[in-house]
């Protein structure tokens, strides 16, 4: 069947040149690009094409479509043998090949390379460091650069985003698509979503804008302050695991330990898997718990957290070890009659608990109280969180890649915990 593009999408294929598109979700952005990078590919023999993202599953998400347009179109053009396509590379018999990266915190990873196109998926996630790395590739080939992303700010003196300057670059073609601009997104769904949503995180999300009234909620030069090792054993006994529990619509559950020592909390695991089924996390936190012999285990209980926990609860390894953080609950509901003998009125107006873990981890990174494994994952999920003030005077904070800030918001909640007597400030 053939595809039916849009007006914008033909434009795109037919452009040579550096390339910068921003966009609402679910608009065709990848299915267009991945075109264009097979495209190229066919047409420029002895060509190389890099496709890059923060992290490894944006990546070869890019990449998978690029190799399926090539196996529906141009399958005799696929090298096969011991130049078959592997995870994150192809060949063709013009002696083109593609390759998908991801980039990681500093783009390490990927220095050395000469490259004739750059393609960057939601490159305003990717760390501003990386394209020092990444951009002396076209430098003897004067290749070209495509950049695709829905928007993430415009970035500031200290913190610049790179997709927002190069959006604003006389040297890059722009395309800018809504999601209400899209035919087939479905208008009832929008509808919905704008219901749910405040406007200006609808307006980034959906409509593709720039928007200076959200903010980053972690700084980012905090996040890579603390990030100091790729690997660490346990050495205390006092050990937190926090779990995000994927979402209806969701396909990723994480799994953050850390353990303090000396009123620091130091991360030494981190795990994230794709479309769990209930048991397979109560089987997992269950593995982990054998191994680290967690003091505490935090879970969200606003979801499908509430089935896990449950579970939890009823088994002898973990009933007396796991807690239900629960964001929709005030900071309040979960103190004791002892130490609040009575709630009062302005105690019913305390923080959501999202507010107060995350301010929690927030202070933790502003005093070095906390140490990061080192991990791309981590770094996009925590530079993710938004947020904003409402009409109300209060906070709201959301992200769109936010299950693994969702488990080591958690996990460091054991330094504040009161029922381990280390309530301090």
């Amino acid at each position: 069947m053939k595809l039916i593009l849009d007006k914008w999408q033909e434009e795109i294929l037919s452009h040579e040149g550096n390339i910068a598109l921003r966009s609402g979700r679910q608009v065709g952005k990848s299915t267009c690009i991945s075109i264009k990078a097979a495209e190229y590919a066919l047409k420029n023999p002895k060509k190389v094409v890099l496709i890059i993202s923060s992290v490894e599953r944006q990546a070869y998400f890019l990449f998978e479509k690029t190799l399926g347009y090539l196996i529906d179109n141009y399958k005799t053009e696929i090298r096969q043998g011991k130049d078959r396509p592997t995870k994150s590379q192809l060949r063709l018999r013009n002696g083109s090949k593609i390759l998908s990266l991801p980039t990681g915190i500093d783009g390490h990873g990927i220095r050395g390379l000469t490259i004739d196109l750059l393609i960057a998926d939601e490159a305003a996630f990717i760390p501003y460091m990386v394209w020092q790395a990444v951009t002396p590739m076209l430098a003897t080939t004067k290749g070209n650069l495509i950049l695709l992303s829905t928007p993430f700010g415009k970035g500031t003196k200290d913190e610049p985003n790179y997709f927002y300057e190069r959006y604003n670059d006389p040297a890059f073609r722009t395309w800018h698509i809504s999601s209400e601009d899209c035919p087939r997104v479905d208008k009832a769904f929008l509808a919905r979503e704008e219901q749910r949503m405040t406007n200006m995180q609808y307006a980034q999300e959906y409509l593709g804008e720039f928007v200076d009234e959200l903010m980053q909620f972690f700084p980012t030069h905090l996040i890579e302050r603390a990030m100091i090792y790729d690997h660490r054993n346990p050495k205390t006994k006092d050990r937190f695991l926090g779990v995000d529990v994927a979402r209806m619509g969701g396909d990723e559950t994480a799994f953050a330990s850390v353990e303090q020592h000396m009123g620091v909390m130091y991360m030494f695991s981190l795990d994230v898997y794709t479309q769990t089924y209930i048991t397979d996390t109560i089987r997992m936190i269950k593995y982990l718990d054998e191994k680290f012999k967690y003091r505490r285990i935090y879970i969200d209980t606003g979801g499908l957290g509430v089935g896990v926990y449950d579970s939890l609860r009823e088994d002898e390894q973990t009933k007396r070890k796991v807690r239900e953080i629960n964001n929709a609950k005030r900071l309040t509901d979960y103190e004791t009659s002892k130490a609040i003998p009575k709630i009062t009125f302005e105690e019913r107006k305390a923080p959501l608990m999202k507010e107060a873990i995350y301010s929690n981890l927030l202070k933790l990174l502003e005093t070095d109280r906390i140490k990061l494994l080192q991990s791309p994952e981590l770094l996009l999920s925590l530079k993710s969180i938004q947020y904003e003030y409402t009409e109300d005077g209060r906070i709201r904070i959301f992200g769109n890649y936010s299950h693994i800030a969702e488990a080591l918001v958690r996990a460091a909640w054991g330094i504040k915990d009161k029922s381990l007597n280390i309530w301090v400030a």
